[in-house]
């Protein structure tokens, strides 16, 4: 019933979780599941020895992290919601004007109730996303007045409005869960009634029979977008994530270091170095080298093994004379790499480090 998601967007959001997603919640039963199906592929891949190395899995799962709540920004901007609204009161508009006209048809199964319960479903939904878009724009403008100092909250009014915010958010998950449980059974009842005696009804009641047909064919269309833009989605990320940063680069607002930040961060020069070792009773080479930094007097140098001199982002070993950009973690990457993703998240990919805060914070994981 719903247009599918297109994840490009990019707004600082509530630390909340994602309630009535607008558009693709008449298949929520689906969608759902599906956010994070590219963070779990990317696990089996890691625990099963496939090819993606275990820094390289963890760079596209932070890579599929920011797709997700960009993608949850975008579904709850003000457009979409007024799409989504519109979409689903047009559905109540046709259903009134086909049952008007319709009044003369006599079905052999319930079709009418199966109809009305039908429409329910969606003004459930459109009332679950005006509240959940009604609540994040209190809590962002609450935001807003916090940090123009326009309000004072003291830390217990700060827990009493968390409190709140995460009442309200389980109450709209609840009953938008309950409203997608109740989609699916009555999917279920209806493809019945519609398939158990097709061709009576298509003659005695054509009106309704393809109303109902319409409907549930709606439903299965975008249940199949659902699992192809997952799909999708999820190779992008795993098999072309520079592709996938370039596109969040040219789309989102950019809300990450600017350029006078990124150029602070050192720049080094990657020289080849090839060595042999022996490999079950085989010679083989392998290709490490030297970092050696650039713009200095006294530039620093680093020996990378064979397995440390690869770009996570694009899974492309250095060659020699490629520019490298390190970050305070320690972690590097190719320097075209990592500058569109710190423009669009400042943020190590590896480790999460916040380059902007490098004085005052630690990187946990870095190696």
């Amino acid at each position: 019933m719903y247009p599918p998601p297109i994840p490009t967007s990019s707004s600082s959001s509530p630390a909340t979780d994602d309630v009535s997603s607008p558009l693709l919640n008449r298949s929520r039963r689906v969608s759902q599941p599906l956010r994070g199906a590219a963070s779990r592929l990317l696990r089996r891949a890691s625990s099963r020895r496939m090819m993606l190395g275990e820094s390289s899995v963890r760079v596209r799962e932070t890579a599929a992290e920011q797709i997700e709540e960009r993608q949850s920004e975008w579904a709850h901007s003000k457009p979409v919601i007024v799409l989504d609204v519109l979409w689903n009161l047009a559905f109540v508009f046709v259903t009134v004007g086909v049952v008007w006209f319709s009044s003369g048809e006599d079905p052999g199964v319930p079709l009418r109730f199966w109809i009305v319960g039908y429409n329910l479903q969606c003004l459930i939904h459109v009332a679950c996303v005006v509240a959940e878009y009604r609540r994040r724009r209190g809590y962002d403008q609450s935001n807003r007045d916090l940090d123009s100092g326009l309000i004072s909250v003291q830390g217990s009014s700060d827990d009493y409005g968390s409190a709140e915010i995460e009442s309200g958010t389980s109450v709209a998950k609840h009953i938008e869960s309950t409203n997608a449980i109740f989609s699916f059974v009555w999917w279920i009842i209806g493809f019945y009634w519609v398939t158990a005696d097709a061709e009576e009804l298509a003659q005695s009641s054509p009106q309704l029979y393809w109303l109902c047909v319409a409907f549930l064919a709606f439903d299965v269309i975008f249940v199949v977008l659902c699992v192809a833009v997952a799909c999708l989605v999820g190779i992008a990320v795993c098999c072309c994530l520079p592709c996938i940063i370039a596109v969040l680069y040219a789309l989102a607002d950019r809300e990450g270091a600017s350029d006078e930040e990124i150029e602070r961060l050192p720049k080094f020069k990657f020289l080849t170095l090839k060595n042999s070792e022996k490999v079950n009773g085989e010679v083989r080479e392998t290709h490490g080298g030297i970092m050696t930094q650039l713009g200095v007097d006294s530039p620093s140098e680093r020996v990378l093994s064979s397995d440390e001199a690869e770009c996570c982002i694009c899974l492309c070993d250095y060659e020699d004379g490629t520019e490298l950009r390190e970050l305070s973690c320690r972690h590097h990457f190719h320097e075209a790499c990592i500058d569109k993703w710190l423009r669009i998240n400042a943020t190590c990919p590896l480790c999460k480090f916040n380059i902007l805060k490098t004085g005052e914070q630690s990187c946990n994981d870095a190696v």
